[in-house]
């Protein structure tokens, strides 16, 4: 397997590699990801059974909506993963990506649901919903 992007957590107790393509970021700006991340999330995709986990001791699911489990680090409380159920397909929060990433924001999703402490003027596409 290439290994295409490499990733962990804060404490490194969750540490992964991708072996796939990733997708381009899109930019969640729903109060699901503004709770859990304490802002908009930056989510890369790719397929799930691309994503390797090298240590996953740490690492706990929430199902934080009908829509998704969030995968997160019971240590440090890294934001790491979300995925629907029975998805062959998870998101990766681009935060814990090791650099260089060689990616960009794609577009802003759930802007409707946006807080009202930023605005967004980076001229890329925005969706109300997903």
């Amino acid at each position: 397997m290439t290994v295409h992007a490499t990733g962990s957590c804060h404490c490194r107790g969750v540490r992964y590699e991708i072996g796939g393509e990733l997708n381009p970021i899109l930019a969640c700006h729903c109060s699901i990801c503004a709770k859990t991340s304490g802002n908009y999330a930056a989510m890369t995709s790719c397929a799930a059974a691309d994503l390797k986990l090298l240590n996953d001791e740490t690492l706990r699911w929430y199902p934080s909506s009908d829509a998704g489990n969030r995968g997160f680090c019971m240590r440090c409380g890294s934001n790491l993963f979300w995925q629907s159920p029975g998805s062959e397909e998870i998101y990766v929060t681009a935060g814990t990506l090791d650099r260089p990433t060689g990616l960009k924001i794609k577009e802003h999703i759930f802007v409707g649901s946006k807080s009202d402490y930023y605005d967004i003027a980076d001229g890329l596409p925005q969706k109300d919903e997903w």
